[in-house]
């Protein structure tokens, strides 16, 4: 057990406090002799990410301490860092604060089998208890304080092997938080392998052996955090990629910290700021979402005119197009993102696109010559030629193929218009993924490469971090770095638990295909981890996935079971969706100074812990709700929809069984195909007008394509309203408090956006105890709970 502790980089548990003097700076390589560039990656990703790297406030030199060092701000410890992380992160660090300890392995079992299994059953429900992980890091925090203080201080001796630990190593730390919140990350979430599992018992009477379900839901898992080796050496230990997500938590943690170890009048303030915010926004939610829902969309025009037809659903944000409408509902108001956390460049991208879907191009469908099929404008829905509901359940066998009788009784499958060039614009976002990071981010990721290299050579292959000076980096030399062969095991690991069960058929899927999924998802690791660590905005590619797949099966034939998209989609979408997420925990491991190893063993110990009970709540769901959730039974709480099943099951039946071939020679699928190819040619003519126009106030760099496509995309027709508040929220915030008022904002910025995000998801999960866990509970209806309308759009 030592042995294993010491390859994880740790020490013992002592009964001795973490010392107070903080590590010095190690031994520095000597600097690049040539100056940065300014037009190098920093500076031009930095603009990127929101000029982060300018001090609005910065009239000289500013002193930061590190140690019992005093750092300017052209100290090469110090350049490198934007300037948001030099106001929220430490520059210090105590490597005697202990890590992964039994106050740790006993608090991630208390947070992540809770959380495990709330956040799997709301993927079954209409509505959920959502599982933040800010509760997490909040509750952690006192109950580890608790556990200090009562735990016994006794040293523990396990029996047959040289190893003894203490229950009680000493004063909380902030390390052992850290890893406790890490760990509830990966664990206390729901697991994208249950759709294929619960598709196919629900849908097709296959049960899945337990064994085989869950090393597969271990499998995709593992896959996506193997993957994150592609990208760890640029976009994680680059300073200039700031994460602002795990910028955010960090914030807390260092607030937190400070609040526990030597609290000052300032750090006294900022707890009290955050939880006076978390308990207003706790107590706020209350009206929107459940006493005055009209708060959630102010639809002003449907106010001046409730029963004209055209204002109503010009106005309305519940159907229509959100035009002068307003919410004050934090869920409607952050429903593409926290506006605290996303730069103002990228939330004006997202309303642009949100404007031109809503504002021109619903309009000129409804009322122009935009769209030949005129039914379900503004439904997600799949429609016959009448525009009556496709039932999709009958057009698959007990066997799962296509039943031809009657496909050809109810013929060809319809979209709404919106749902056309959602399909259309999510291509585009696909291939902008790629064009895009490529064009303005290649600069970037070449000088990590060239540092990378060049430092091995002069280091004689010591760790990642030797290749970059900045403080953060230096501190982190302290530690042994993950070895590259910890991931190459990780993914045999996955493979292992992934090709047999294909290759003995219990996946619906040709074992080929899984080695596409594997390759998709590495080309799109880099892309998207770029993407979302300069921006915060990720990326969902599902469709892309499935339409994939379907043309692999549907080319080769066999395997014409709808599930084997939702197996594909599994696999090849967590490669990067779980990389992006595994990346960013360990930016906050590299933020808050915890030792590489730890930071991984918390996110591995964490998912596995996590994922037997996903299935554990698969297999009770589908027990005792299966006729519910099939609408056999009528369901008394009109909770237990299975709705995201249902979603993936009509995507599943058109690329799989009716196939790509069939649904694009119907007219109103035709242009479809041709997104990719916008998504391709889009990005480089913003790059050549960036080039050719570098320093134009339009700022061509900033108008990221693949945003703008995807956000087009986003959009099902049900709720427009939120989009408005948001970009008015962003300008006051991420504009004019950031460029006017810098210290108040880097001050309070990321703490406000933990509190706003905690506040809602304990709100959440009240209402879900109080009014819907049990029996369900309706607020009665008045004047701002109108039973036909909330809006008052009574014409809609």
């Amino acid at each position: 057990m030592a042995s294993i502790l010491r390859r994880l980089g740790l020490r013992a548990s002592t009964n001795t406090t973490p010392s107070d003097t903080a590590s010095k700076r190690s031994e520095d390589p000597a600097p690049d002799s040539v100056e940065k560039d300014k037009t190098n990656a920093f500076t031009t990703d930095a603009q990127v990410a929101g000029d982060l790297s300018l001090d609005p406030d910065a009239t000289g030199p500013h002193v930061h301490t590190a140690g019992d060092e005093t750092l300017v701000d052209s100290d090469p410890a110090l350049r490198d860092l934007p300037w948001s992380v030099r106001r929220v992160v430490s520059l210090v660090d105590d490597p005697s604060e202990p890590t992964l300890t039994f106050r740790y392995f006993l608090l991630t079992i208390i947070f992540v089998v809770p959380g495990a299994f709330l956040s799997q059953m709301s993927h079954f429900r209409t509505t959920s208890a959502p599982y933040s992980v800010f509760f997490v890091q909040i509750c952690a925090n006192y109950v580890g304080i608790w556990l200090a203080k009562c735990l016994p201080t006794r040293r523990w001796k396990v029996p047959f092997i040289d190893f003894e630990f203490s229950m009680n190593p000493g004063p909380w730390s902030t390390k052992e938080h850290v890893l406790v919140t890490i760990s509830a990350a990966s664990g206390a979430t729901y697991n994208l392998a249950y759709a294929p599992i619960s598709i196919a018992e629900l849908y097709f009477n296959t049960r899945i052996n337990a064994g085989v379900a869950i090393v597969f839901m271990w499998g995709v898992v593992w896959t996506g955090y193997s993957f994150a080796a592609i990208s760890r050496q640029f976009l994680l230990y680059d300073p200039q990629y700031p994460w602002f997500q795990a910028l955010c938590q960090t914030a807390l943690f260092e607030t937190q910290k400070k609040d526990r170890e030597h609290t000052t009048p300032t750090s006294r303030k900022q707890m009290i700021v955050f939880f006076s915010v978390l308990g207003g926004v706790t107590l706020w939610q209350f009206l929107p979402e459940y006493v005055f829902p009209m708060l959630g969309s102010l639809a002003f025009l449907c106010w001046v005119a409730p029963h004209n037809a055209t204002a109503n659903f010009i106005g309305s944000g519940f159907g229509g197009m959100g035009l002068l409408n307003l919410s004050l509902d934090w869920s409607n108001i952050s429903a593409l993102g926290n506006l605290f956390l996303l730069p103002f460049w990228t939330q004006v991208v997202m309303f642009v696109a949100f404007a031109v879907n809503c504002w021109i191009l619903i309009p000129a469908a409804k009322w122009g010559n935009l769209a030949t099929y005129k039914h379900g404008l503004m439904s997600n829905s799949v429609l016959q030629a009448n525009g009556t509901s496709y039932p999709l359940t009958k057009l698959v066998t007990a066997t799962g193929t296509l039943n031809t009788t009657v496909y050809e009784e109810y013929g060809p499958l319809y979209f709404g218009a919106q749902m056309l060039w959602g399909i259309f614009f999510s291509y585009a976002a696909y291939t902008s993924a790629i064009v895009w990071s490529l064009l303005f981010g290649w600069k970037a990721m070449k000088a990590s490469i060239k540092k990378i290299q060049a430092r091995r050579s002069s280091t004689k292959g010591q760790t990642i971090n030797f290749q970059y000076t900045d403080q953060l980096n230096i501190l982190q030399r302290s530690y042994l770095e993950v070895p590259i062969w910890w991931y190459v095991v990780l993914f045999l690991c996955s493979f292992l638990a992934i090709v047999p069960a294909v290759a003995a058929g219990q996946l619906f899927i040709p074992v080929w295909t899984y080695f596409v999924a594997i390759a998709t998802g590495a080309v799109m690791v880099t892309p998207l981890g770029w993407l979302y660590a300069i921006s915060n905005y990720q990326l969902p590619i599902g469709t892309f996935n499935e339409l994939l797949y379907g043309i692999m099966v549907n080319a080769v034939g066999g395997h014409k079971n709808p599930t084997g998209a939702t197996v594909y989609s599994s696999i090849a979408g967590d490669a990067w969706y779980r990389a992006q997420y595994m990346l960013q925990d360990q930016k906050i491991g590299h933020y808050m100074h915890i030792p590489p190893r730890a930071t991984f063993f918390s996110q591995i110990f964490g998912c596995t812990l996590g994922i037997p009970i996903n299935y554990a709540v698969v297999r009770w769901v589908l027990s005792t709700k299966r006729e519910i959730l099939l609408g056999v039974v009528s369901d008394p709480t009109n909770q237990w929809t299975a709705q995201s099943l249902k979603s993936s099951l009509s995507t599943s039946v058109q690329y799989v069984l009716v196939g790509p071939s069939a649904m694009f020679k119907e007219h109103i699928f035709k242009p479809l195909p041709y997104g990719f190819l916008v998504g391709a040619i889009a990005p480089v003519i913003f790059f050549a007008l960036h080039k050719a126009f570098p320093k134009s106030k339009l700022k061509f760099h900033l108008w990221n394509t693949t945003i703008f496509f995807s956000i087009l995309t986003n959009f099902y027709g049900n709720i427009s309203t939120g989009y408005t508040s948001a970009f008015i929220g962003s300008f006051v915030v991420m504009y004019w408090a950031f460029r006017y008022r810098y210290n108040l904002w880097a001050r309070y910025n990321y703490l406000l956006a933990a509190a706003f995000d905690a506040g809602y998801n304990l709100n959440m999960l009240l209402i879900f105890l109080c009014f819907g866990s049990g029996k369900l509970i309706a607020m009665p209806y008045w004047w701002g709970n109108n039973e036909q309308s909330s809006e008052r759009c009574f014409a809609l």
